[in-house]
């Protein structure tokens, strides 16, 4: 063989040997790739199945698992389950059947809340104002509770907030200023932004008397409390029409903004009910005061029946037996889904 045909031949098998090596590294980047998306997955699928336990049982692992098992598996499964939950992949409601049509354009949905004794005050003054109704108690000088009501629709922009102002028609109505210093932000109960865009601005504006207010951290009032104001607002009315809502305030005398006799809540809950066709849909979350910036909602789901104990009021009162009672013990283990146009929606409300 000449030189010419040899070096020919030995550069055709260092080519075909660097096409090899290639070949056998793209196959190799792959299957690490592959495996990489097995072991996120398999990481994932564990997040979401840990994250949906009900709360006492997290609380549990929580304090029983090293924190190198639990800290993972919360830090995938939470963002994880909140898109599969909300894509109806995973989790179930409480949804029960009932033929009777949601009481359209109410402020409740089966009645406002009804004392059944301590720890709930004795005191509660009802304040009708229109679209929301506060049960007020003038020894604590916040709500006690408040019920609203939401349509799908929203006709109005949410306008210039007003500012707040003592309710003057209220004698024990904090002023205004109360607040201040406190560390402490005026929590709305009945909320400016879906009470603005669905009744306009003379509606809005009764949202930001002090009566419709109470002390809340701002980790609480900025981020989880804020989120599910958001999905009621925006997402669950679109997927299943009027939503019906009682917010309010769980306290035990333990502390008191200072140089002030408002009492500060310990806790404060929701009941969320929507009713499609005939279909009703319930869930009650209860969070503390002290919870973290960015915490997920679903990991404070209570059953109904759990709240009215420790809140000493009836939920739903005027709901027939029959489906009050399966309604108000199940726990649901996930939040409503919403239609999937609605998504990124969703993933945005919670990162802002």
């Amino acid at each position: 063989m000449s030189g010419r045909r040899r070096r020919k031949h030995t550069n055709y098998a260092r080519a075909r040997a660097r096409k090899r090596r290639r070949s056998s590294s793209r196959r190799l980047a792959l299957r690490i790739g592959f495996l990489l998306l097995a072991l996120v997955a398999a990481w994932a699928a564990a997040g979401v199945w840990f994250v949906q336990h009900p709360r006492r049982w997290l609380e549990r692992r929580f304090a029983g698992w090293p924190a190198f098992v639990t800290a993972p598996l919360a830090a995938i499964g939470n963002p994880v389950g909140d898109l599969t939950d909300a894509l109806g992949l995973t989790g179930h409601d409480a949804v029960y059947e009932y033929d009777e049509p949601a009481p359209d354009g109410a402020v409740a949905f089966a009645g406002v809340p009804r004392r059944t004794g301590a720890p709930c005050p004795a005191d509660i003054q009802v304040l009708d104002r229109g679209e929301f109704i506060v049960g007020w108690s003038p020894k604590l000088k916040h709500p006690v509770w408040v019920a609203y009501h939401v349509p799908a629709v929203a006709p109005f922009e949410a306008g210039e907030r007003p500012n707040f102002r003592k309710d003057k028609a209220v004698a024990s109505s904090p002023a205004a200023g109360a607040y201040d210093r406190s560390g402490y932000d005026r929590g709305h109960m009945a909320p400016n932004y879906a009470v603005a865009t669905r009744f306009g601005a003379a509606a809005q504006d009764l949202t930001f008397l002090m009566t419709n207010i109470a002390p809340q951290s701002r980790a609480l009032n900025r981020g989880v409390w804020r989120d599910l104001e958001h999905r009621i607002a925006e997402l669950w009315t679109a997927r299943y029409g009027e939503i019906w809502v009682i917010v309010g305030a769980l306290s035990r005398g333990h502390e008191t903004l200072s140089g002030t006799e408002i009492d500060v809540p310990e806790q404060f809950y929701q009941v969320v009910v929507a009713q499609e066709g005939l279909d009703i849909r319930a869930f009650a979350v209860l969070i503390d005061q002290t919870v973290p910036w960015g915490a997920w909602p679903t990991r404070y789901l209570i059953t109904i029946d759990e709240l009215e104990e420790l809140t000493g009021l009836d939920f739903l009162p005027d709901l027939p037996e029959f489906i009050q009672s399966p309604l108000e013990s199940e726990l649901p283990s996930r939040l409503w889904p919403v239609r999937r146009l609605d998504i990124f929606k969703q993933l945005f409300l919670h990162l802002h």
